[in-house]
């Protein structure tokens, strides 16, 4: 059995950089009193405008159960307003109110701050190509993870 070196293993360093995204996510986004899937919502629904829970939910990668909770918790904070779908009237469309969008704009532009850090931290070419391998590897772990979960013929 050959044994890959840890520091060879490319999981382990897709995983340590996204801890790393995301601990400093929380602590820019912390000190504006956001969440990461709080933060998330509020750039969905600032790019695509209303959605409904089971739609940001599945944006965000969180459950239904998660998503209403969140959706909760920013109406009462007046970061979203939640109304009866015109085509669905069980379904609740959320969308961003002016506070909601005031305080993402607030929040992205420390956010945005990292994303300037990284892309000056490669030339252009590196920097696509990066991307291109990023959105390749992604790709890949979403098609094991389908793979992995499919039920088993027996």
């Amino acid at each position: 059995m050959v044994e890959v070196p840890i520091e060879n293993d490319l999981c382990t360093r897709i995983r340590r950089s996204e801890q790393a995204l995301m601990a400093h996510h929380e602590a820019v986004l912390r000190a504006y009193g956001l969440t990461m899937t709080q933060y998330t919502v509020l750039l969905i629904l600032s790019r695509e405008g209303g959605m409904s829970g089971a739609q940001l939910a599945r944006s965000c990668g969180v459950t239904q159960q998660s998503m209403s909770s969140v959706l909760t918790n920013m109406e009462t904070k007046k970061l979203i307003r939640r109304e009866t779908s015109p085509v669905h009237a069980k379904v609740q469309i959320a969308t961003l109110t002016d506070e909601g969008q005031a305080l993402l704009d607030r929040a992205y532009q420390e956010v945005v701050i990292l994303e300037r850090a990284l892309t000056d931290a490669f030339t252009p070419a590196e920097h696509a190509a990066l991307c291109e391998l990023l959105e390749r590897a992604t790709s890949i772990l979403t098609q094991q993870t389908r793979h992995a979960t499919a039920p088993t013929a027996t």
